[in-house]
């Protein structure tokens, strides 16, 4: 038994991980995937736990998202104190821990390679927790999608997998994220895909199917199979009201940009004190805690309720209007809270309120509040994450019903439109990215390169050798045929040398490389330095790094070739392999033809 162990460990670890280096590694990515989304699933349920079961407890009726029925008094401290509270733990971190949910996720993969760590999602789950347990106008998307990718991150750290698989296991955990929350496994996917990794792969899409599913699966077993809300059969009931649709769209289109707008501005505070920032947000949550209480928490009990036709048009305005505000505000002056969830909630309320107008003016031709509240759903959704696809699956997932494709794609399209075009909005994400002097890099070329670890194109066939050496010595490494020899000096690698370079060195100088007759203890010597040879400076590169990271090296240490290394014990670092610029640039040209 210890022999097979010790032949797993030896021989098919380092040999999976291999095959993980390249494009082409879609068996093992796939295990990687199912593995991702069971684990996904697992957080999302204790993270959801950990929701419900004060709030249940604490809140009247044993419901967790009746803040409604509290008195005002208590209404008006909780999001106060909550605020406070978090304010006072976001002042014991550094500025790099406070960052949260989804745009942090993004920035770990532009900027580290998808590398999340376990503080940062153990800071993530306190934080989303205590968002919505005191009330705050928050979601728990955004929080669920930070914990699965971290989560899965964790996964490829703890493998020592290549950085190019770590990327793609965040993206499992994003989609898995989704998945579990929503019941929305496709939606999941293309989130995934769409929003965070921003581009879509063959190769990537089968893991990231794999964990949406097993992360659904998982939710399943526990929550049942029914969709975030119980949406009555909906349809249009004419095609007259496509003109109001459009109306609607450019409407949410408008809101939609005054909300990421209003967020960004708000991040202008940022260098004020964490401590006085979250205490402004308290502030600002008590008066709209206690007059409009139904924008407090997730608020899915109030889009149920929009979907279901039970809220008047003013108050429906009313909240989605607050709702808007409050949390482009608190979230912009650095609430660690959720931005789907609002998002949705906003398009709701938003598409509901439209909805009873257009019933006000055409009572024989509007369809119901519910059809316009799921139409402003998706809506708001694709045009504030700009991820048009993402939010019509999503719509069509929740409503289960084939009759919203059309109209759905119709408002979609056009609120994204309205919000990209005219008034210039990228993604939220990729907005509050940018506010914090961070970017998002995305072209062909850099995804190509993400995708690959230099494992995959390094030349494994090397020697490693002092810079003196006898000619005997040399003939020795010659024998084994390596096709790179590296030169040690005193302070490590120093120079690649091309073996011909040696092989040609010692035909041209054989006699002077013969042992002097008159004194053989005096063997001629060889420096690897000062040989006529092609030699290039070196520079090192760890295994996991993609080929992005190798094309950085170059270009910062002015190298004309990388030594690859990988770690095997502690302080011990052993060289696998050499890449060379041009290898990086030719194989980028093989894949692209």
């Amino acid at each position: 038994m210890s022999r097979l162990r010790q032949r797993i460990v030896d021989e098919l670890i380092p040999l999976f991980r291999r095959r993980l280096s390249g494009v082409d590694a879609l068996p093992q990515l796939s295990i990687l995937g199912l593995i991702s989304g069971i684990i996904t699933g697992l957080v999302i349920l204790l993270f959801r736990l950990a929701i419900e079961w004060p709030l249940s407890e604490f809140l009247p009726g044993g419901h967790n998202e009746s803040f409604e029925s509290l008195d005002w008094v208590v209404r008006g401290l909780l999001p106060l104190c909550g605020a406070l509270l978090l304010g006072l733990l976001m002042h014991r971190l550094v500025i790099s821990d406070r960052k949260v949910g989804v745009t942090y996720v993004m920035e770990r993969l532009n900027y580290h390679q998808g590398y999340i760590s376990l503080r940062s999602a153990i800071v993530q789950f306190i934080f989303g927790v205590g968002t919505v347990v005191t009330g705050q106008s928050s979601g728990r998307e955004g929080p669920a999608v930070h914990l699965g990718a971290a989560f899965s991150s964790l996964l490829g750290q703890w493998m020592k997998l290549p950085n190019n698989s770590i990327r793609t296991l965040v993206a499992c955990g994003c989609a898995g994220a989704i998945s579990a929350s929503f019941n929305t496994p496709i939606a999941g996917v293309i989130f995934a895909m769409e929003v965070v990794m921003m581009e879509y792969t063959i190769a990537g899409f089968t893991p990231v199917i794999l964990a949406s599913v097993s992360a659904g699966v998982v939710t399943q077993a526990v929550y049942g199979s029914a969709p975030a809300f119980t949406v009555p059969p909906l349809t249009m009931n004419s095609l007259l009201e496509i003109p109001w649709i459009l109306v609607i769209a450019v409407v949410i289109g408008v809101a939609s940009a005054g909300f990421v707008r209003l967020l960004v501005l708000s991040t202008r505070f940022n260098d004020k004190p964490i401590l006085l920032r979250m205490a402004a947000a308290g502030l600002l949550m008590v008066p709209v805690a206690i007059l409009v209480p139904e924008i407090m928490g997730i608020g899915y009990d109030t889009v149920s309720e929009t979907i279901h036709d039970q809220i008047p048009l003013l108050l429906l305005l009313a909240i989605a209007l607050t709702k808007l505000v409050i949390t482009a505000i608190t979230i912009g002056l650095g609430m660690p809270s959720g931005l789907i969830g609002p998002t949705i909630f906003i398009g709701a309320t938003l598409g509901g309120a439209m909805g009873l107008v257009g019933a006000a003016v055409a009572p024989d031709i509007a369809s119901s509040t519910g059809f316009y509240a799921m139409l402003g759903m998706g809506a708001m959704m694709g045009s504030v994450l700009q991820a048009p696809l993402a939010a019509l699956m999503a719509l069509i997932e929740l409503t289960r019903n084939p009759n919203i494709i059309l109209p759905g794609m119709l408002i979609v399209t056009v609120s994204s439109l309205v919000a990209s075009e005219v008034f210039g909005q990228r993604s939220i994400f990729l907005s509050v990215l940018k506010s914090q002097g961070l970017s998002y890099q995305n072209s062909p070329v850099i995804q190509a390169l993400r995708r690959v670890s230099v494992g995959a194109i390094m030349e494994r066939s090397l020697r490693r050798v002092q810079r003196r050496i006898g000619p005997e010595i040399a003939k020795e490494i010659l024998k084994t045929e390596p096709r790179w020899l590296i030169v040690d000096g005193q302070n490590g690698p120093t120079a690649l040398l091309p073996s011909v370079d040696l092989a040609r060195y010692l035909e041209d100088h054989a006699e002077k490389l013969e042992p002097d007759p008159e004194d053989p203890e005096k063997n001629p010597e060889i420096d690897l330095m000062e040989i006529p040879a092609n030699r290039r400076d070196l520079a090192p590169i760890p295994y996991q790094a993609t080929l992005e990271e190798a094309m950085a090296q170059f270009n910062d240490s002015r190298a004309e070739a990388l030594y690859v290394q990988r770690h095997v014990a502690p302080m011990i670092q052993r060289i696998i392999g050499v890449v060379l610029k041009s290898e990086i640039e030719h194989y980028y040209q093989y894949r692209k033809e």
